[in-house]
């Protein structure tokens, strides 16, 4: 029924991937799998949406990448309706590349974030965090699937919950400067704390973790390929 009311399918399906991915930028293939829909009609609604203002783009190397446009004065209203449909409402989407599935299967991820290239993000120290403890073989494939999406090397870095949770304590200056970077939130297990300030850039934050016995644990380093530290 919803696209009905917003003329069609596929505006419907690509105004879902934006407002539910509000600090993550698309380009035009990537989101054409997402929504699963031809890439001609794809092309046509961005094309729309664009000269709505209610998305807006920017090329970066040879590709133009799309986002959804905070500034605009319907955003929080458009954003209220397409991150609260009910079930039957939502528009179906291609989960074969679903970033929450894809991370969850390369080991127990308790946290992970898209930044950098994936979110236009020059300052941004890597372009993927993620911890937990990962089967190397998995995470090897997944960076190599997403260097061939983006056309481009990613950096990445791999910490332990005891790694991530003993710099945090620390107010590590490279944890904080990826957690201040403008990032997507894939996967969240240990409960940080998401705000988003006014130029749309996600801040983060969790609750301190009990240690045993009160003791941080010893200094630990970043277990990673090509990592941005």
């Amino acid at each position: 029924m919803i696209e009905h009311l917003f003329g069609s399918k596929t505006r419907v399906k690509l105004l879902h991937v934006f407002y539910t991915n509000p600090n993550r930028s698309f380009y035009v293939r990537e989101v054409t799998r997402k929504v699963d829909e031809q890439i001609n009609s794809v092309r046509r609604e961005l094309s729309n949406l664009l000269s709505i203002g209610v998305i807006r783009s920017d090329a970066s190397g040879n590709k133009v990448y799309y986002e959804v446009n905070q500034e605009h004065p319907f955003y929080q209203s458009l954003h209220t309706i397409f991150t609260n449909l009910n079930a039957d409402q939502e528009p179906t989407i291609s989960s074969e590349i679903d970033s929450a599935s894809r991370f969850a299967a390369i080991g127990n991820v308790d946290y992970a974030i898209l930044s950098g290239i994936f979110t236009l993000d020059a300052t941004a120290p890597v372009d993927v965090l993620i911890v937990g403890n990962v089967n190397r073989t998995k995470l090897e494939n997944l960076i190599a699937e997403l260097e061939a999406e983006e056309g481009r090397e990613l950096r990445y870095t791999v910490l332990s919950r005891e790694q991530y949770d003993y710099r945090r304590d620390l107010n590590d200056r490279f944890l904080s400067s990826v957690m201040d970077s403008k990032h997507t939130v894939v996967v969240d297990r240990i409960n940080v704390k998401v705000s988003t300030d006014r130029d749309g850039q996600q801040n983060t934050s969790d609750s301190p973790t009990k240690k045993k016995g009160g003791n941080s644990p010893g200094k630990k380093g970043a277990a990673a390929g090509k990592t941005g530290e």
